[in-house]
C-alpha cells in the first residue's frame, strides 16, 4: 500500500469516526509535503468543509489528532490553512520498508485487461533515421514499457510509410542519377545511400524551377510542372497500376533502406511486436473511402478528387483521393486503424508522432467518428515537439540532419574519451571497456531526451548529456555502479543482511525510504500521462538522495551489525528500483563503472 493510499483509508476512517459520514475517496487529494514544511505527506481539508462544518484549520486538526490517537504509524501532525501536514512514524517506515525489499516486482501495478497498441517510429524510406527520429523511437519504446507496468497488454507497431511520391523522388533520381549504385559497390549503409538521392532529387528540382521561372514562367507554376515532380508522380501513378518495372526498382530500394533500419534500430535497443507497411494498408484506406462517398459522407470533385467537408466542425476540407485515384497519408490512417481496432480489439490505440500533425490527427478522428466507428474517441495522438540543436532546426530535403548512426558514434567516442580522462576502468578488459562506453553513450543519449517532457521542444546537447555529474544518464549509470560496488565489497567481508526489524532508522534512512514508496505511484502517474520524464526525474531524485545518505550515513564501515544491515538492505532496494527506473528508460545500468 502506497502512503498516499494509507493515509486515504485512515483519513476515511476518521471522518466516518469524527462525522458519522462515508466519504468517497475522490474528496480524499494526498500529495507529498512541501520541504518548506514540516511532515512527510499532506491532505488536502478544503474538499471536506461541506462534511465537517466548520474551518479548514479545525477540520485539519480535528482529522490530525484522531490519526495521531488512532494509527500507530502516524505520530504528528500540523495544519497549516487547508492543509493538514502528516509525519509518520518509525513504526509505519519500518513496515513500508519491509514491503519495498520484499516486492521483486515493486512499481508493478496490477493487470488491467485493457489492450493498449502503441505506435512509433513511422519512418519514410525515401531517408535514414534522423535525431528526431530517435526521440520518437525512445518515446514510444518507453511509454509501452510504462504501460506494461501498469498492467495493460501493450503491443509496440511501427508503420513503415514505404509509399507515396517521397519514395517516388529517390527512385527517380537514382534512375536518373546512380549509374547502378548499390550498398555494396557504394560501401554506404543502404538507407543513407537511398536517402542521399532523395537530397539529390530536391537539388534537380530546384534547378528546374529555376530555369523555369527564368524562362517567363511564374514560381507556383514552376514547381507543378518541373520535369523532375512530373517523372515522380508518374512513378507513383505506375506503382498504384503494379507497373513490374517500377515495382521492382520500389523493392529494391526499400530493402536497402529496411537493412539499414534494422541495425538502427539494434544499435538503439528498439524493437516491434509487429510491423506495418504502407503499401500494405492503403488499399483498406481507399476502400473505406468509396463506402464514405457510396453514403454520401464524401463528396467527388469534377477532377476526380475526393474529399470529406469538416467545415461545420470549424477545420476545412480534407482531400482523401487524388484526381488520378492515388492516396495520401489520411487514407491509409482510416484504413489501417480499422484494421487495428478490428484484429486486436483494442482499448486504445496510441500515436507517437509528432506535434507538427496535430490536425493530421484531429482530422483522423472526426472521420473515423463520421464513418460510424465508436471506438475513434479511443485514439490519441501522443504529440511530443521537436528537437532542435544549437543551429537550429533540421531539413531533410536539404540533408542537414543530425544522422542518427552518426549521432550514435559520436556519443560512443564521447564516452569513451570521457571514461578514459576519469581513469576509472582501468580494471575492465577491452572487450568489457567496449560494453561500458556502449551503455554509458545510449545511457546518455536516451535520458538526456527521455527527461524533458514530450509536449516540449528541446535542445539537444551531446555533450552536455555525457556528463558524469549532474541531472545525467551517466552520473545515475556511476551511482548505481557504486551501490553494487558497496554490496559486493559487503559480500567479500562476509557482512550479509541480518536482522534490522529492531532498528530505529534515522533521517536519512527514512528519507530514502519514502523517496523508494514514491515509485509505484510515480509509475502511475507516468503511466496515465505518457510521461516517461516523470520517471528519469524520479530516479534522478532517487539517485542524489542515496549518494546524500552514503556520504553522511557509514554502511561498512558501521560496527552495529543491525545497523549496517538495514543499511545495506536499503541500499540494495535502491539498485534494484534505480535498475527498474532506467529499464522504463531503456537504459541498462552497469554493474561496474
Amino acid at each position: 500500500m502506497t502512503p498516499e493510499t494509507f493515509i486515504i483509508a485512515k483519513a476515511s476512517e476518521a471522518i466516518q469516526a469524527l462525522y458519522g459520514v462515508e466519504i468517497s475517496p475522490a474528496l480524499l487529494q494526498v500529495q507529498v509535503t512541501r520541504k518548506e514544511f514540516e511532515g512527510d505527506y499532506t491532505l488536502v481539508v478544503f474538499p471536506l468543509l461541506k462534511t465537517s462544518k466548520t474551518t479548514p484549520e479545525n477540520t485539519g486538526n480535528a482529522i490530525g489528532e484522531w490519526l495521531k490517537a488512532n494509527v500507530a504509524e502516524i505520530d504528528g501532525y500540523n495544519t497549516v490553512k487547508g492543509f493538514l501536514n502528516i509525519s509518520f512514524s518509525t513504526v509505519y517506515w519500518n513496515g513500508m520498508f519491509a514491503e519495498i525489499a520484499a516486492a521483486e516486482d515493486f512499481g508493478q501495478l496490477p493487470p488491467t485487461g485493457k489492450t493498449i497498441m502503441v505506435e512509433y517510429s513511422s519512418p519514410n524510406t525515401n531517408k535514414p533515421l534522423h535525431l528526431g527520429h530517435i526521440r520518437n523511437n525512445l518515446l514510444g519504446w518507453s511509454v509501452a514499457k510504462l504501460l506494461e507496468v501498469n498492467g495493460h497488454n501493450v503491443m509496440k507497431v511501427n508503420l513503415v510509410n514505404d509509399r507515396g511520391i517521397h519514395i517516388c523522388k529517390s527512385m527517380y533520381a537514382w534512375k536518373v542519377l546512380g549509374n547502378g549504385e548499390t550498398p555494396q559497390s557504394s560501401g554506404k549503409k543502404g538507407d543513407h545511400l537511398v536517402g542521399d538521392y532523395y537530397v539529390a532529387f530536391n537539388n534537380l528540382y530546384k534547378k528546374e524551377v529555376d530555369g523555369l521561372v527564368a524562362g517567363g514562367m511564374s514560381e507556383d507554376e514552376a514547381k507543378k510542372n518541373a520535369p523532375s515532380l512530373k517523372a515522380a508522380q508518374e512513378m507513383l501513378f505506375k506503382w498504384e497500376q503494379g507497373d513490374p518495372e517500377i515495382v521492382e526498382l520500389w523493392k529494391t530500394m526499400n530493402g536497402w533502406v529496411y537493412d539499414g533500419f534494422a541495425k538502427t534500430y539494434e544499435d538503439l535497443g528498439i524493437s516491434f511486436d509487429r510491423t506495418y507497411y504502407e503499401s500494405q494498408t492503403y488499399l483498406f484506406g481507399k476502400s473505406l473511402v468509396q463506402k464514405g462517398l457510396q453514403d454520401g459522407i464524401f463528396g467527388k470533385e469534377a477532377d476526380g478528387s475526393v474529399w470529406c467537408d469538416l467545415t461545420a466542425d470549424g477545420l476545412d476540407r480534407k482531400l482523401l483521393l487524388r484526381g488520378d485515384g492515388t492516396s495520401v497519408y489520411m487514407t491509409q490512417d482510416l484504413g489501417t486503424a480499422e484494421q487495428r481496432f478490428k484484429e486486436y480489439s483494442l482499448d486504445e490505440h496510441i500515436y507517437v508522432v509528432g506535434n507538427e500533425q496535430n490536425y493530421h490527427f484531429q482530422v483522423l478522428k472526426l472521420i473515423l467518428g463520421k464513418l460510424g466507428f465508436d471506438w475513434a474517441d479511443s485514439i490519441y495522438h501522443l504529440s511530443y515537439g521537436m528537437v532542435e540543436l544549437p543551429e537550429g532546426k533540421m531539413k531533410s530535403r536539404e540533408g542537414t540532419v543530425v544522422d542518427a548512426d552518426d549521432l550514435i558514434s559520436a556519443m560512443y567516442n564521447t564516452a569513451r574519451e570521457t571514461s578514459l580522462e576519469l581513469g576509472k576502468i582501468d580494471n575492465l578488459s577491452a572487450q568489457e571497456q567496449d560494453a561500458l562506453f556502449r551503455m554509458i553513450s545510449l545511457g546518455a543519449l536516451k535520458y538526456f531526451i527521455l527527461k524533458v517532457d514530450p509536449k516540449k521542444t528541446m535542445l539537444f546537447d551531446p555533450k552536455e548529456s555525457i556528463d558524469f555529474n549532474g541531472n545525467t544518464g551517466p552520473f545515475i549509470q556511476y551511482t548505481y555502479a557504486r551501490i553494487r560496488s558497496v554490496l559486493r565489497k559487503a559480500a567479500e567481508s562476509g557482512f550479509a543482511i541480518g536482522s534490522y526489524s529492531d532498528v530505529v532508522p534515522g533521517e536519512k534512512e527514512i528519507a530514502l525510504v519514502q523517496r523508494l514508496a514514491d515509485f509505484p505511484a510515480v509509475v502511475a502517474e507516468a503511466g496515465r500521462t505518457y510521461s516517461p520524464a516523470l520517471i528519469a526525474n524520479y530516479v534522478y531524485d532517487l539517485v542524489k538522495e542515496y549518494n546524500q545518505f552514503y556520504h553522511d550515513c557509514p554502511i561498512l564501515r558501521e560496527e552495529d551489525s543491525a545497523v549496517r544491515s538495514l543499511r545495506l538492505a536499503i541500499s540494495e532496494a535502491t539498485a534494484h528500483t534505480v535498475r527498474t527506473a532506467m529499464g522504463l528508460l531503456g537504459i541498462n545500468v552497469p554493474e561496474r563503472m
